[in-house]
């Protein structure tokens, strides 16, 4: 399951974000998106999920909850309109 994440702090690393994101089960990839010509972080990412029930649980636990000093909105990523 890919979960986009926004509102993460600009201090946040893609290995906080992972191990966040791992006490709901396991994690094949945490992206925090950086701007092209800075490299400082969007303040939003991506997590892939193993298990889809899994990415469901962090999804409805993580949502709203306070993470490096901001509160996380986590949804389930849409595809990109063409």
């Amino acid at each position: 399951m890919n979960i986009y994440v926004a509102n993460i702090s600009f201090r946040a690393t893609e290995e906080q974000l992972k191990d966040l994101f791992q006490q709901f089960g396991e994690v094949t990839s945490a992206k925090i998106v950086k701007d092209r010509d800075t490299g400082r972080s969007r303040g939003f990412g991506f997590v892939e999920m193993a298990n889809d029930s899994e990415g469901t649980a962090a999804i409805a636990q993580l949502n709203g909850t306070s993470f490096g000093e901001r509160n996380l909105v986590v949804n389930e990523a849409r595809p990109p309109k063409s």
